[in-house]
């Protein structure tokens, strides 16, 4: 039988373990795993207002939520339903027949060949980061915000075209605002109406507007052009000066992504509508170039503070890429650089906690979950388990070669989750990461200014202060 009495930190007598979670939730889930296994049950709030969730750690109970029992932990969690108000009824948040039809409609835009399609975006905008940097020798630039923009530029250009400019600005100043607010609600014990005119409801309810104004305006725009075939296939990007650009130009996948998922459809589940594609981009900008951001940005500063790795991957890249613009057709042929790219995502996971909740109790390590419990799993644990992972801080890209890779549990590591909600984009984030980091590390030396960057979790992994490197351009002229 199992035990129903999951051990767990008592907290203080009215507010449980709340404080703690709101200081440092990824700092309370690694000393609950520390100090009381790999089922741990917390209580956050006073009585009567008491949130009780419990945390899964092990690679074993991840698989089971995520893909062998998935059909029992569902997306009702709190946060997830802030997500939805937020940003709509997307692949991130939908559930059940809907997310079913969404998911056979949008997959086809995500095959390997289609999005291998898409890496002359990549490295069109990463080549002109690289040359705005030119202009800064022995400058210090922030990675955090540098890969940020940098993503955001590329997931716009790829979904819009020859609108980047329209959107970049708006989403890079309202995104954080949206983010820390659907974060804040989803965690209080009380939550104020959203229809009420306070200060963070407005901040929040202005900023959301905004970005559905600029995404709705650009899909009329495109539906209009396609209408009366005034449309283009192929795109080029001018860049304003305001972003990452210097004012190149550069190809375009044929099709870029709105035009795609506007024509995407079958017999079976007919097609988006405005509302339903508008949603699936929301989710797309929002989440997609976050996730992507914060696993560059902390790739970078990582080799910068580990100058020999660095140096070894460099030479990887010169060796593969000479002087020519790096391709899909290099990702293989740069395994050095993906595994260091694979240990950042392992250090520090874009999704740190992912939650679900129990439809039926269910047994999970020797313990039972109730029926209606909500479940976390967390990669920022389970990705720095000791049983798992020996020295589990260090860097050491090494983990992740072939030979080690096979000997390891599915589920130690997971930064794009697993089973049947696996993330629909993983193949194309690792496809940016790649070729954007080697476009960036074959111009350029990288020296750490910020020993430490520390970290929070929202919605994604949030980096709370900054990733500071110097740069030392490289004699080698940079293609692309």
């Amino acid at each position: 039988m199992p035990a129903t009495e999951i051990p767990g930190p008592a907290g203080l007598p009215v507010l449980g373990s709340m404080l703690d979670l709101r200081r440092d939730s990824l700092g309370a889930f690694l000393r609950a795993h520390r100090e009381h296994g790999d089922v741990v049950r917390l209580q956050a709030g006073p009585p009567g207002l008491r949130s009780v969730f419990h945390a899964v750690f092990s690679p074993q109970g991840a698989q089971q939520i995520l893909a062998s029992e998935a059909a029992n932990f569902r997306k009702d969690h709190p946060l997830y339903e802030e997500v939805r108000q937020s940003f709509g009824n997307g692949l991130l948040t939908s559930q059940d027949a809907d997310y079913l039809r969404q998911r056979r409609l949008v997959q086809p835009l995500f095959t390997k060949r289609r999005v291998d399609g898409y890496a002359a975006a990549v490295t069109t905008e990463a080549g002109s980061l690289a040359e705005r940097w030119r202009t800064m020798d022995g400058g210090t630039v922030d990675l955090v915000g540098e890969m940020n923009r940098l993503a955001l530029r590329t997931v716009s250009r790829i979904l819009f075209g020859t609108d980047v400019e329209a959107a970049v600005d708006v989403i890079h100043r309202c995104a954080p605002v949206i983010n820390d607010y659907v974060v804040r609600r989803a965690y209080v014990p009380v939550k104020v109406p959203r229809e009420w005119p306070t200060p963070g409801n407005r901040r929040a309810r202005e900023a959301t507007e905004e970005v559905t104004a600029v995404c709705d305006r650009i899909i009329a725009e495109r539906r209009a052009a396609a209408a009366t075939g005034t449309g283009t296939s192929t795109s080029t990007s001018t860049s304003t000066g305001t972003g990452t650009g210097t004012g190149t130009t550069g190809p375009l996948p044929a099709d870029d992504l709105l035009s795609l998922l506007a024509e995407a459809a079958n017999e079976q589940d007919g097609s988006l509508d405005a509302t339903e594609v508008r949603e699936q981009v929301l989710i797309f900008l929002l989440a997609g170039h976050e996730t992507t951001a914060i696993s560059m940005a902390f790739t970078l500063h990582l080799l910068a503070s580990h100058p020999k790795e660095q140096a070894h991957v460099r030479e990887e890249i010169d060796e593969v890429l000479a002087d020519g613009t790096p391709t899909a057709a290099d990702l293989d042929r740069l395994p050095r650089l993906t595994r260091a790219l694979k240990e950042a995502m392992r250090l520090y996971p874009p999704a740190p906690v992912v939650s679900r909740r129990a439809v039926a109790a269910t047994e999970i390590g020797g313990f039972r979950i109730p029926a209606g419990a909500d479940v976390v799993v967390a990669p920022w644990v389970t990705h720095r388990d000791p049983q798992l992972w020996e020295d589990p801080e260090r860097f050491d890209p090494d983990r992740f070669t072939p030979e080690r890779e096979a000997g390891r549990h599915r589920y130690a590591w997971f930064p794009f989750g697993g089973g049947p909600r696996a993330c629909i984009g993983q193949h194309f984030s690792m496809l940016e990461s790649v070729l954007a980091l080697a476009t960036l590390l074959r111009a350029y030396e990288l020296e750490a200014v910020d020993e430490e960057v520390p970290a929070s979790a929202g919605i994604t992994l949030q980096a709370t202060g900054p990733a500071r490197v110097r740069l030392h351009p490289r004699e080698r002229t940079t293609a692309g």
